[in-house]
This record gives C-alpha cells, sequence and structure tokens, in this order.
C-alpha cells in the first residue's frame, strides 16, 4: 500500500490528552511535546475533551485544513478517535498506554520530538480496522479468561475514578479470576460460505486480531499485519491455569504454532459463541457480550508515522 503525502497546507493539530492514560511520570514528556507542537508553524488545539475534540478534527478535515488528530494515550484512545472521526480523518498517537500494541506495531516514537518531526513529515498509511458488533478495533477482539479480566480491571479502575495503574492493576483480579473462572467453551465460525459451509473453531480462548502482538508482546497471530484486508484468529483449546502458563510459554517464542490445539486462521468475517454468558473486550477495553460478529474494514484507518515503520518499509 502506497505510503501518503500530507499537504503543507493541512496545518490544524487537534491533541486529545486523556488524562486516564499513563503514569504521572509521563506528564512532562507529554508536557514537553506540546510545549514543542505549540512553538512550530502548526495550529494547535488541546483539549481533554474526547467529544470536543472529534468534533473539532471532523470539522478541520472537512475544511481541508486538518493535518492530524493526536492522541496522547494507549490503544484505547487510539480505537476512541478512530470511532468517533469520519473516514480519511489522518491521526496519531503520543504513546501514553498500557500495552500501546498500534504504537509499537507501527513504532511509533515516545520522544515528543521526534513524535513533532513525524508529524511535520507528514507520511500517512492506511491500514485496516475490525468491525465488532458496529464497533472499530485496531488490535484485536478477544474472549474468554483474558476478556473477563479486562472486564474485573476496568470495574476496579472505574471504583477509583478510572485513573491508570499499568499491568500491576491486573494482577488483584487475574489472581482472584484464577480461582473461578470455568474456561467455558467457545465456537468460532469463519470463512465465506460455500457447499461446505463456513469452517469453524473451538477453543477455551478465543482472539481476533488486526496486528500481530497482544499484552506485553506476544505474536500469537505472528502472520497479521494490519494492511492485508484480512483478520487473523487464533483459538487455544484447553483451559486452567497449567495450559494458560503453557500456550503463554509456547508463544513467547511463537512456538505455539506448532501446538495440536492451537488454530490459527485468516478470514474477513468471524461469528463468536457460546452457550455461557461471556464478555469480550476490544483493544483492551470490555466490549459487551456474546454473541460476537466481527468483521474487516479495509484501509479504514489514515496513521501518521515514521520512515522506520513497517507499513513505510513494505508498503511503498
Amino acid at each position: 500500500m502506497a505510503i501518503e503525502q500530507l499537504s503543507p497546507e493541512a496545518d490544524q493539530i487537534v491533541v486529545l490528552i486523556n488524562p486516564k492514560a499513563g503514569w504521572r511520570s509521563r506528564e512532562k514528556r507529554r508536557n514537553a511535546f506540546l510545549s514543542l507542537l505549540k512553538q512550530s508553524e502548526f495550529h494547535v488545539t488541546v483539549s481533554s475533551d474526547l467529544s470536543e475534540a472529534c468534533d473539532l478534527a471532523n470539522r478541520a478535515f472537512e475544511k481541508g485544513t486538518l493535518r492530524t488528530i493526536v492522541g496522547i494515550g494507549g490503544d484505547g484512545t487510539a480505537a476512541e478517535l478512530v470511532n468517533r472521526t469520519v473516514p480519511g480523518v489522518p491521526f496519531t498517537l503520543l504513546p501514553a498506554g498500557t500495552a500501546n500494541l498500534v504504537s509499537r506495531h507501527f513504532r511509533l516514537p515516545k520522544s515528543p520530538a521526534k513524535a513533532v518531526a513525524m508529524i511535520r513529515q507528514g507520511r500517512v498509511c492506511r491500514f485496516d480496522a475490525g468491525n465488532a458488533n458496529g464497533r472499530l478495533f485496531l488490535a484485536v477482539a478477544s474472549c474468554g479468561f483474558d476478556a473477563e479480566a479486562v472486564c474485573r480491571v476496568h470495574e476496579r479502575r472505574q471504583q477509583r475514578n478510572g485513573r491508570y495503574a499499568g499491568y500491576f492493576s491486573y494482577v488483584g483480579p487475574v489472581l482472584r479470576l484464577i480461582a473461578s473462572y470455568p474456561y467455558p467453551e467457545i465456537r468460532v465460525t469463519f470463512g465465506e460460505t460455500s457447499e461446505a459451509g463456513p469452517q469453524e473453531a473451538v477453543g477455551r480462548w478465543a482472539f481476533v486480531f488486526n496486528i500481530p502482538q497482544y499484552a506485553w508482546g506476544l505474536p500469537l497471530t505472528p502472520q497479521a499485519i494490519g494492511t492485508d484486508g484480512l483478520l487473523d484468529l487464533c483459538t487455544l483449546a484447553k483451559g486452567g491455569l497449567f495450559h494458560g502458563l503453557r500456550y503463554v510459554a509456547f508463544a513467547q517464542f511463537a512456538q505455539h504454532v506448532r501446538l495440536s490445539d492451537c488454530t490459527l486462521a485468516a478470514a474477513q468475517r468471524f461469528r463468536i459463541t457460546s452457550e455461557h454468558d461471556l464478555a469480550y473486550q476490544l483493544d483492551g477495553d470490555p466490549g459487551g457480550r456474546l454473541p460476537l460478529e466481527i468483521e474487516i474494514v479495509p484501509d479504514r484507518v489514515r496513521l501518521i508515522l515514521p520512515e522506520k515503520s513497517p507499513a513505510a518499509e513494505t508498503k511503498e
């Protein structure tokens, strides 16, 4: 996919600050980024109100003056921006979340100076999004143990006024969940309908990825690239703590693909169901309850990215 170049006339930048994303120590980096932007040739508007920021970006884009909307946050922030802006709006991130899967995959810089230089350069690529029951996601949709953990961590954060607490916020909920989670069966149907019907995978864990890595960098679907018009499935057949640790150990070195109880597949559409009332998560935030219908939305996202991003290297 070709790299686009933003027009020099596009000089409006909207910055969304997510006050709930990232450690307090990252405020220094955020402030340095804002200071450099305001010293640049661009016209900069800063907001901590998601609706306001996206409305400003949409209006500037319609006028042809928007350079980008920048989210200072993580994958949840990125997903909110894409869901609330019209197709075609260019966006980028100053990473300040927990996993930062999108930022890591596209090598978006943490350095304020490098981030401003990237925006000034204005290199844009289009990449796919997933549509899960009507909501877009950029990195991953999943259900099973991890989705239930995400829901419990979210509830805990809400009790703490939504403040970010990093991976440590998962420790308590995960330990409690280990003792009680039943690992119910999950069914995934996928592929185009044919005379033989769609394919099916059954497991206790189910993940649908747009990009290859999860959590701290587990390459659960190493073949996923985010620009091929496909989503990538990983299901793991066995539940329980022992098997969970086994899958993590194998996946850390991308060796889970050799396991007979691991199913990998790529398709444009997926349907995930269970006989049990199960939660699903999207990009690290609670998404809802099964059933879940997922489909690819090709080229939905326009992302400003650095020259040494994988997309820039392979798609020009």
